[in-house]
């Protein structure tokens, strides 16, 4: 959850910062860099924002730097955020330092072994154990030493470590939590996450566990634990920067609402001939005959990547007949399970590094099941893990909060259900390609709606409790519907329910001060929902609709196209999505990078 950045070559404390920048997004609340200034370790750190600590360092000299230099952002785990607790953390002597995602299981002890040998610190984390270890095994050699205490470390994390006594080294490694090299002529960058490396460069090394970066004397060696060398392909990423910037909108998360009409035909494109009625996932090519053995399908997710395992589901047993389940992936790894090598699992995560889904999809192949994935980053842990899998293909989502990649996450998975069919030798309804062919064009209608989605958030973004009511297929957007709320304006109280669910204890609190949005389409529940809709207004609850028929429109009513049952929940949350944006905007909130959330949850 936390943000590491490095810098090997000819850079000012300038780069540094614009890499930290980069991974604002993550979420965090401290900040802090490190690099070697007339042969000595400097040390810069600030609470809140990036932008404090470039104030801070402006002053930095830049005329006799060495050519390594560490960054990072801090989300709290072990201690409060404070200027002692964010990172980089030093060495004892002031000579070594390091930045650190993850967590260290066993830091306590630790702790407690090398105080007992009169090492001192001096702040609340797990992190300064790494230093102080590094310290004490330090003699002549920064990577020696590192491969020294890895041994002694458990728990998922990567670092990346400098020392003033080798001013032309950096050091780094990947146990489980992102670390990608970027690779560009005599300078190399590292870092967490692709969007702090793109500006650099677009050829990138994707580490996998248990490996060590070293970068000296203008080179890169990769070795395994026992210092064996690696050869490592270099990847291209297809994105750039443009993509990742707000391209003139106020803000990340608006950009990325907007940008669902391309991001729903990106998801379709090659992989849907809406003429031919076939459903094309080269991902998983290479695991077609493991399909036709299939017995059941458990969709693993977590936050709104559970909400689209909710709507697949249904999917998979409406369209296939197969019994499938939706997993949060916490409670997955907590409960035994009835997983076999005749269950199809696929792990859903847009980072591809979610801590839960990663450790799920293992003990899922470690039970035999056949194991893929639906991730949106390339080379991610959850991709690599993975027997086979199929990618998002939507560009970089940077909004903490979840848009574009939950309608490709919900596509993609009624796909994997129409593809299970074809290749068992069933057909697929001719109206549901019908549809798929027209969908693109769907949502960029729904997102002509946003100005009446401004117009009754502006209404009701005062409430401090709203309740989101869905049935069958609107049931999971309910919950997704109130999830976006919640997450970035922390004020409201929001909730999903199931409309059978209203008479089973939420009709109490019903009252005139806590609105309902009912998902209402005209689908094969539609007077269902509109019963509960009722119970609601005779308890003086007022009601705003998603609604489908122009005939219903009305000043707190949101109107979308009409399409198959099975994809009309992508456009009826689409019209949830800009609503939950303008009541956080109306309420003065950062919706970028919402109070104590992070965008991938990387820790325990």
């Amino acid at each position: 959850m936390c943000g590491i950045f490095g810098h090997y070559g000819a850079f000012l404390p300038s780069n540094l910062i614009g890499g930290l920048h980069q991974l604002e997004y993550r979420g965090y609340d401290s900040a802090g860099l490190a690099v070697i200034n007339n042969g000595k370790l400097s040390l810069t750190k600030s609470v809140g924002k990036v932008a404090i600590l470039e104030s801070k360092s402006v002053g930095i000299e830049v005329g006799n730097l060495s050519p390594v230099g560490i960054a990072h952002t801090r989300w709290a785990t072990h201690g409060v955020p404070s200027e002692s607790n964010a990172h980089p953390h030093h060495s004892q002597d002031e000579s070594i330092a390091l930045v650190h995602n993850g967590i260290i299981d066993n830091y306590a002890d630790l702790r407690a072994m090398l105080v007992n040998r009169g090492v001192k610190f001096y702040s609340q984390t797990d992190t300064e154990v790494i230093a102080k270890l590094i310290e004490y095994h330090y003699k002549v050699d920064l990577k020696s030493a590192l491969l020294e205490i890895i041994p002694q470390l458990k728990g998922s994390y990567s670092l990346a470590v400098i020392s003033e006594n080798e001013p032309d080294r950096m050091v780094a490694f990947h146990n489980g939590c992102s670390l990608i090299l970027g690779l560009m002529d005599n300078e190399y960058v590292i870092a967490s996450d692709l969007a702090a490396i793109i500006e650099h460069t677009r050829d990138v090394v994707y580490l996998d566990c248990g490996e060590v970066i070293d970068i000296s004397n203008g080179g890169y060696l990769i070795t395994d634990l026992n210092n064996t060398p690696l050869i490592k392909q270099a990847c291209r990423i297809e994105w750039d920067s443009e993509q990742a910037s707000k391209s003139g909108y106020d803000h990340y998360l608006l950009k990325e609402i907007m940008e669902q009409g391309e991001s729903v035909a990106s998801t379709i494109r090659n992989r849907v001939d809406c003429e031919n009625k076939v459903v094309s996932l080269r991902g998983l090519d290479t695991v077609v005959e493991r399909l036709k053995s299939i017995d059941n399908i458990v969709l693993l997710g977590i936050g709104t990547s559970y909400y689209s395992c909710k709507l697949g589901e249904m999917y998979f047993e409406e369209l296939t007949g197969k019994p499938c389940k939706a997993e949060m992936t916490p409670e997955f790894r907590l409960k035994k399970n009835t997983i076999t090598d005749r269950t199809w699992v696929i792990a859903i995560s847009q980072s591809g590094e979610t801590y839960d889904t990663i450790h799920a999809l293992n003990e899922a192949k470690a039970k035999g099941a056949l194991a893929t994935s639906i991730v949106n980053v390339v080379g991610s842990n959850i991709s690599r893990i993975a027997e086979a899998g199929v990618y998002n293909q939507i560009g970089p989502e940077i909004s903490v909060a979840s848009t574009k990649a939950f309608s490709s996450q919900v596509l993609l998975l009624l796909l994997h259900a129409m593809y299970f069919n074809q290749v068992n030798g069933v057909s697929n309804s001719d109206q549901l390609f019908v549809e798929l062919a027209k969908l693109p064009d769907l949502v960029k209608t729904t997102l002509e709606a946003s100005d009446k989605c401004k117009d009754v958030a502006s209404r009701f973004c005062d409430a401090q409790d709203i309740y989101y009511l869905g049935l069958k297929y609107s049931y999971p957007i309910a919950l997704e519907g109130a999830l976006k709320l919640k997450e970035i304006s922390p004020n409201v109280h929001a909730e999903g329910l199931s409309a059978g669910e209203l008479k089973h204890g939420f009709i109490a609190m019903i009252e005139e001060k806590r609105p309902t949005i009912a998902i209402n389409p005209s689908d094969s529940v539609h007077s269902k929902t509109n019963n509960a809709i009722e119970q609601v207004k005779a308890r003086s609850g007022k009601v705003i609709e998603i609604i489908t028929d122009p005939a219903s429109n009305s000043e707190n009513s949101i109107l979308v196209p009409q399409t198959h049952e099975l994809i009309q929940p992508i456009l009826c949350n689409i019209a949830l999505q800009l609503f939950a944006y303008y009541c956080s905007v109306q309420n003065g909130f950062d919706v970028d990078r919402p109070r104590n959330l992070a965008k991938s949850v990387t820790v325990e």
